[in-house]
């Protein structure tokens, strides 16, 4: 399923056109798109970090389900459904916490950080437990340059390393593993299509003409590309002073980091990894953000942001830094504003009956190569109408 989902654009007989509005606002095809895309992809829970001591634990709610990462008391790192074996109750609550054992707050069922059952109240009044059979149930974790991330089923799609592969020797000088986490996580709900996020993420177009601080940093420098599984944009920033003062204030105050490339000083990098995942990667800091489905017109935005701690730097350079840091937000915060207004009316625009798919240009190659992997592992998206309710259910066979 995965390698036909990368398959080269010539082998879509569709690679011209959109994918169409209804599959924007129908449940059946969002109730699809769980069990085909979301559930089987890598989900980023956050950096190895804030795991920095035996049973410090984060969770992730996702797809219906709520999955917490925990550093053992080996030191490794393992993921879990937050699910006791006994009567389905949450064993944590929160985003975050430390405890040297998972101890259910419902009947007292115990469990090591390894995730072994090691406690049962009245044991004997199980007839059919087995310990070693009812330990928590796993799921899948990867670590990449130090970000964690877990996926609730595996059906094929790569590793996010892989997923990476095209760009690793960029990525690799900026020390992502030895980032830390600025603030707390940020979720913000979105009345939009999770879809329309990652489009709107990986579209060129409207950057000249919606964006106007980029396009005043960046002049005619953006661009993008595609790889197989993600995409990658940049942006060069230009010498031409900007008249809006913090954009002006990070162009002409952002220090040069030494262990970054010449290439690398004014550049702003951003990947997109599929399906709903994207990092903003800047001289000054890394910012992460992923949007997560909640229904098939609703999405929540979980936004991180990352940066090298700060001991070592010269207590000048740091005040500095601190300043454009600040100025980078001033900057995207505008940028951030105007996609919410783009994506919030594209959604209503996907609602009407009378939109069904869009020419789409060859320049446009990451929203090609996103809508190709979405028609090959739901062909039905190749309809530009939306078809008869029920289009989803298997049909029963006429009798003989």
């Amino acid at each position: 399923m995965a390698a036909c989902a990368g398959q080269n654009a010539a082998a879509d007989p569709d690679a011209d056109w959109s994918l169409p509005g209804w599959i924007y606002r129908d449940p059946e095809f969002a109730a699809l798109e769980m069990e085909r895309i979301i559930r089987p992809s890598w989900q980023i829970v956050c950096h190895e970090s804030d795991l920095d001591q035996p049973g410090a634990w984060r969770n992730l709610a996702y797809c219906g389900e709520n999955v917490i990462v925990v550093r053992g008391e080996d030191g490794a790192l393992r993921a879990f459904h937050n699910l006791c074996r006994h009567r389905a109750m949450r064993l944590v609550e929160g985003a975050a916490g430390c405890a040297r054992k998972l101890v259910c707050p419902y009947h007292a069922w115990t469990y090591e950080t390894d995730g072994r059952l090691t406690g049962v109240p009245m044991k004997r009044d199980y007839p059919a437990l087995d310990l070693a059979q009812n330990g928590l149930f796993p799921v899948d974790l990867e670590v990449w340059h130090g970000f964690v991330f877990v996926r609730l089923e595996d059906r094929g799609f790569p590793s996010v390393a892989e997923m990476m592969a095209p760009y690793e020797a960029e990525a690799a000088p900026y020390r992502l593993a030895e980032m830390r986490r600025m603030g707390d996580v940020r979720e913000r709900p979105r009345a939009v299509n999770w879809k329309n996020v990652g489009d709107n993420y990986s579209d060129n177009l409207h950057i000249p003409v919606a964006h106007g601080g980029l396009s005043r940093i960046f002049g005619k420098s953006y661009e993008i590309s595609a790889a197989p599984w993600a995409d990658r944009m940049k942006g060069d920033l230009v010498d031409a002073p900007s008249p809006h003062f913090w954009e002006r204030f990070y162009q002409t105050h952002l220090p040069r980091v030494p262990h970054l490339p010449d290439v690398a000083q004014r550049r702003w990098l951003y990947y997109k990894l599929w399906p709903n995942m994207a990092f903003d990667i800047y001289a000054d800091q890394v910012d992460f953000m992923q949007w997560l489905p909640t229904s098939p017109t609703t999405c929540t935005l979980r936004e991180m942001v990352f940066s090298l701690p700060d001991s070592a730097t010269p207590p000048q350079q740091r005040r500095t830094m601190k300043l454009v840091r600040y100025a980078n937000w001033r900057i995207n915060r505008v940028v951030n504003s105007e996609d919410t207004w783009l994506i919030e009316r594209v959604q209503q625009g996907m609602h009407s009956h009378r939109y069904g798919a869009g020419p789409i240009g060859r320049s446009e190659v990451c929203l090609r190569s996103f809508a190709r992997k979405i028609r090959t592992l739901i062909p039905e998206a190749r309809l530009h109408h939306q078809p008869e309710p029920g289009w989803s259910k298997p049909h029963p066979s006429p009798r003989a």
